[in-house]
């Protein structure tokens, strides 16, 4: 019998876990998103990045760094994740006047000047925090630009609770328990990549935008909207 979906809270705002993901490493994980990402997008993402779900900063700088000619924006819905990334933010002076973080929840009511304003839309690991996964493809939807590329990595729940523990054991071993906890809570509320696809038809972009399996723990969705995939 497959593993039923478990939402998990929403927001990732408590004082204990925001010092955990502040102070873990993962650097690994991060560089690897982001070179997928650049081999995806082809190295040109446009003038105008956002990071939806930003955390404390994470792939937010690297997306700043990778593409000096970027102004880019973390948007995220926890104000003391966004704390984080603001303190890391005064300490890179060189990215000052194109990295903002601002906070803002799903669904975005009214996106004003967000609206269309993007070249590329990247989220990493927010998916599975949505209680209605239909927001974030909203979202996706509202601040892209016409031929927007739009690069989505999340957990991929697996099959079984067995295998959620063998990943807790292998991907988590020395870390803090806040973050063993919270990452057995997250892939129980992970989606499956047919789920995903799903939603994807739900929204209008399951012919611009496809999934895959990612590694033995990821998902990915990417594409150009208003350009089918084939």
């Amino acid at each position: 019998m497959a593993l039923e979906r478990t939402p998990e809270p929403e927001l990732m705002d408590g004082l204990e876990q925001v010092r955990a993901y502040a102070a873990a490493d993962f650097n690994d994980s991060d560089q690897a998103m982001c070179e997928r990402l650049a081999e995806l997008c082809g190295g040109d993402p446009g003038p105008q990045l956002v990071d939806l779900g930003c955390g404390p900063g994470n792939i937010t700088f690297r997306l700043a760094r990778s593409w000096p000619g970027a102004a880019v924006l973390g948007l995220d819905g926890a104000p003391q994740m966004l704390a984080v990334a603001r303190q890391r933010s005064a300490t890179q002076p060189e990215l000052a006047g194109r990295l903002l973080f601002e906070q803002a929840l799903l669904p975005l009511v009214d996106p004003g000047e967000w609206e269309g304003a993007f070249s590329m839309v990247v989220s990493n690991s927010l998916l599975h925090h949505l209680h209605e996964p239909a927001v974030l493809w909203q979202a996706v939807a509202q601040l892209a630009a016409p031929g927007a590329f739009v690069y989505i990595q999340d957990l991929r729940r697996p099959s079984s609770a067995e295998a959620v523990e063998a990943l807790v054991v292998s991907q988590t071993e020395g870390a803090p328990e806040v973050l063993r906890r919270d990452y057995r809570v997250s892939l129980h509320a992970a989606f499956t990549v047919a789920e995903v696809e799903q939603q994807l038809q739900h929204a209008g972009l399951g012919t611009q935008l496809q999934v895959a399996p990612r590694q033995e723990r990821y998902l990915e969705v990417w594409g150009r909207l208003g350009q089918a995939w084939s």
